[in-house]
């Protein structure tokens, strides 16, 4: 039987209304359902692909359920880009959840820019100086997110770049890991000789491109605080700097650095193809490695432990006319805000800081630097020496504070400037638009923006 799109909308708006209507059944005007419950509806984002998914079930949810008896929490489990469009729909519609995770700027410019999410920080400066002492300073800077407030409570500071290197491969090639850019255009011949690809991408989904190499190369082309020039009009996109950032992206296909595949490689089948030694190199962001460690609830790894000691975690090798090398591409990481929505003092919001506070303390950062879900905490008191982790946890732990970290540009622009810019990184690849013209593209997008929010 084949389902008409009709349908297809109805049943997806079942659910919701499932939902929405048992968040407010019974309800005392404080949050609480007849039988004294307080219902929180909750979005989640979870990877199924990553290795311990399966675990969060048990480890976070069923756990904090066990421990809070007097609290019901409604789950929609989603990833990636069905996550963010459910996003903007609640938006959109007015019914946020109770509790969500979140980006502290870029994907969740909504949130931000709106302010549908609540400002912790009065909920966070309650808790008293114990409390804030377990945090870096960074993660409780309400600056250091996109509405200037604290929407969220950050579990992690985020390397969106990571060079993942198989030296398996490299040595089957006769070859050492590439230390800069035209080292690593010389191994392109060499390594397909041997049936390799060089360097592996899932650049299907336009945002990788952008947030996990574009953002390091458009800094070390513009330098340090580049963003911020173009934010206060002493630069635009279409200068030499941003151009030459663009033209490089052209080089790494025309070099065949990356092949033009990686336009259709899909962010799940990517972490198959690295396993398989398909490549030898993977760009992606520092959370990937979750991806290829054993998963503890089949033994199974994407990559085994003895694999994974052939696995550096570097940066992108030295480019030639980049004012700044040995960088990456940094910021806070995600985390968990309340709608805003939520009454003060009421037993919801209770409710939900206690779901918050949860899943952003030392033991649930603990288990996701275990699970390799995060690489840097934003908990300090964590004492990560002591804890078991896979070789490729321990090669990608603390990966930004190594290097020199510039903006991720989806992190510090709106939408309505890097969506244009990821469509434009993808035109690159296809030999579709120019460097200039991209670039151009850009600038109007972030022009028109502006007028629109002055």
């Amino acid at each position: 039987m084949t389902l008409t799109s009709k349908t297809w909308c109805l049943l997806a708006v079942i659910p919701f209304i499932a939902l929405a209507s048992c968040s407010k059944k019974g309800s005392d005007g404080q949050g609480r359902s007849a039988d004294g419950i307080v219902e929180l509806r909750v979005l989640n984002y979870l990877d199924l692909t990553s290795a311990n998914s399966s675990e969060e079930i048990t480890k976070v949810w069923d756990a904090f359920s066990k421990a809070n008896p007097d609290i019901r929490v409604i789950r929609e489990d989603l990833f990636n880009e069905p996550y963010h469009n459910k996003v903007e729909a609640y938006a959109t519609t007015g019914q946020l959840p109770d509790v969500l995770y979140a980006w502290p700027s870029g994907r969740s410019t909504t949130l931000h820019a709106q302010k549908l999410l609540k400002d912790l920080l009065p909920l966070v400066q309650a808790e008293g100086e114990g409390f804030i002492a377990e945090f870096l300073p960074k993660a409780l800077d309400p600056q250091a997110q996109g509405g200037g407030y604290m929407a969220i409570l950050p579990r992690a500071d985020t390397s969106s770049h990571a060079f993942y290197v198989n030296t398996e491969v490299l040595d089957d090639a006769g070859l050492t890991p590439a230390k800069t850019y035209d080292e690593l255009k010389a191994q392109v011949p060499v390594l397909k000789a041997k049936g390799y690809d060089t360097v592996l991408m899932a650049n299907q989904e336009s945002w990788v491109m952008q947030s996990c190499l574009f953002s390091l190369v458009a800094g070390r082309f513009g330098g340090e605080g580049w963003e911020q020039r173009i934010l206060s009009g002493a630069a635009k996109f279409t200068d030499p700097d941003f151009v030459n950032a663009l033209a490089f992206i052209s080089t790494l296909y025309n070099d065949g650095v990356l092949s033009q595949a990686t336009l259709s490689t899909d962010y799940g089948s990517v972490i198959g193809q690295f396993g398989i030694n398909r490549g030898a190199y993977l760009i992606d962001g520092d959370w990937r490695v979750g991806a290829f460690i054993t998963d503890k609830s089949n033994g199974q790894a994407v990559i085994s432990p003895q694999r994974q000691e052939k696995i550096q975690i570097t940066v992108f090798p030295d480019i030639p006319g980049a004012k700044l090398n040995q960088s990456t591409s940094g910021i806070l990481g995600t985390g968990w805000g309340m709608n805003a929505d939520i009454p003060s003092g009421s037993a919801k919001e209770e409710a939900a800081w206690r779901l918050i506070k949860w899943l952003s303390g030392k033991e649930i950062q603990t288990w996701l630097l275990e699970t390799g879900t995060i690489a840097t905490p934003t908990v300090s008191t964590i004492d990560v020496n002591s804890l078991a982790m896979e070789p490729m946890q321990k090669a990608i732990n603390g990966l930004g504070t190594r290097y020199t970290a510039t903006a991720v540009i989806d992190g510090v622009f709106h939408s309505d400037i890097f969506n244009p810019l990821n469509d434009g990184l993808q035109e690159l690849g296809l030999g579709s638009k120019t460097p200039d013209q991209a670039a151009r593209d850009v600038q109007q997008a972030f022009d028109t923006w502006k007028s629109a929010n002055r």
